[in-house]
């Protein structure tokens, strides 16, 4: 198992470079490993080219002074999406695209970082796609992911799991962490599941009943 906790699935997930802080070359290796689908957002372009990254889709509203035509020839082939809406992030729009051209799953990096605002954004969005992606962001220090309301994983003991409500969570059971929950409510801003950690090697089972539960692998 590699360092980051990346398994492959049936169906290779996409990749989506979001404009956040870059992660490490090797863990953005690991994810291109399999060639998967590329799409970059807007104004990133220039920093995942500069690593030699072949890009299939430039998303964004192009809303900074470059000229996204321009790398249609420097580049070809790539497709150039211009989605100038703005009641939407560019995030979001690169999820929308994917689901319509039948993607099942997708890996996102450069999401977190930088901007506060932006990281709590990219984050609390993949909520709003839980029937319809299979979705995980990957920083240097931690995988982010959706749990369904049944979910579990082998874990070597005292890896660090967190559990974040979005909005209020309630029913949460878990077996084989450190601090047990046991009909737990959770509730954003009120009481998380932060910094909890695998009690011994073995299978991890969380479930919950009702709300938008994340789960955040931790490493150092």
């Amino acid at each position: 198992m590699s360092s980051h906790h990346i398994v492959r699935d049936d169906q290779e997930p996409a990749l989506i470079i979001a404009n956040g802080a870059a992660c490490s070359e090797e863990l953005l290796g690991q994810l291109l490993e399999w060639s998967p689908f590329v799409v970059v957002l807007d104004s990133a372009i220039e920093r995942v080219l500069s690593l030699g990254i072949k890009v299939d889709v430039l998303l964004g509203d192009f809303d900074r002074e470059f000229n996204p035509s321009d790398y249609i020839e420097k580049h070809f082939p790539i497709d150039i999406i211009h989605t100038p809406d703005q009641n939407k992030t560019d995030l979001e729009k690169a999820l929308d695209y994917l689901i319509e051209k039948g993607h099942q799953a997708v890996n996102i990096v450069w999401a977190t970082g930088k901007r506060a605002d932006h990281t709590l954004v990219n984050i609390t969005t993949i909520c709003n796609y839980k029937a319809l992606l299979k979705i995980v962001i990957f920083d240097d220090y931690s995988k982010i992911f959706l749990l369904p309301n049944q979910f579990k994983k082998w874990y070597p003991k005292d890896t660090i799991l967190s559990l974040i409500p979005i909005g209020t969570v309630t029913g949460i059971y878990s077996e084989n962490l450190y601090y047990p929950l046991e009909n737990h409510t959770l509730e954003l801003g009120v009481k998380t599941g932060s910094s909890n950690h695998v009690a011994q090697d073995g299978l991890v089972s969380i479930s919950h009943e009702k709300g938008n539960l994340l789960l955040i692998e931790s490493w150092e």
